[in-house]
């Protein structure tokens, strides 16, 4: 089993990307997959969509081709988003826009928030409601919240709150015990055929 980290700031050394190595070496440590792919958005590493990407632009061809590999071959997805002004970061959108072949189709993501403060709620629904049609990504009912974030989940111990670091640590592994769980589940329906996506290309 592949999972794969999408960390969605657009920062460098951010700590939406802090989290996603947690993450990382959760999977790793407590043997939940077989192998973890962490893709970073830190500095807009992808151009905003345009329609030469349903042209067969080769310029984007070369550019999405190893992300769709990576992407296609993955069981289930952990997206990071940290809420920028109430929403989710501009660049995790439009990565949601260059998928169209079916390489999140059917797959269980888990949805986990940053905020620097006590937010965190609001790229959930936004999510939730609005990065899925086309690309048919499929978010698990349990999702994390890390509030407070520069407190938790920090390589040294003494710059974590003990008792919200414990919970958020425990939490993490709960969600991602369930990650699991739908990405093997998920790999029957896919295979039953079911999925197919040559008929309605598209979500309504």
């Amino acid at each position: 089993m592949k999972i794969t980290i999408i960390s969605g700031s657009h920062r460098k050394a951010s700590q939406s990307e802090k989290v996603a190595r947690f993450i990382q070496n959760t999977l790793r440590d407590e043997n939940l997959c077989e192998e973890t792919w962490l893709y970073t958005l830190a500095e807009n590493p992808l151009p905003l969509w345009d329609e030469s990407i349903w042209e067969g632009s080769p310029d984007w061809q070369e550019r999405l081709d190893p992300i769709s590999g990576q992407l296609a071959s993955s069981d289930g997805f952990v997206v990071i988003s940290p809420e920028w002004h109430g929403q989710v970061p501009s660049g995790l959108k439009n990565f949601f826009l260059l998928w169209g072949k079916g390489e999140l189709a059917h797959k269980p993501a888990l949805i986990v928030t940053v905020s620097s403060a006590d937010g965190g709620a609001y790229p959930v629904a936004e999510l939730r409601m609005s990065s899925y049609k086309n690309n048919r990504i499929c978010y698990i009912p349990e999702q994390i919240i890390v509030r407070n974030v520069e407190s938790v989940l920090n390589d040294d111990p003494d710059q974590n709150n003990a008792d919200a670091d414990g919970y958020f640590r425990q939490r993490i592994r709960y969600a991602l015990g369930i990650l699991k769980e739908y990405a093997r589940a998920l790999g029957q329906v896919r295979a039953s055929g079911a999925t197919d996506l040559s008929q309605f290309k598209n979500g309504m």
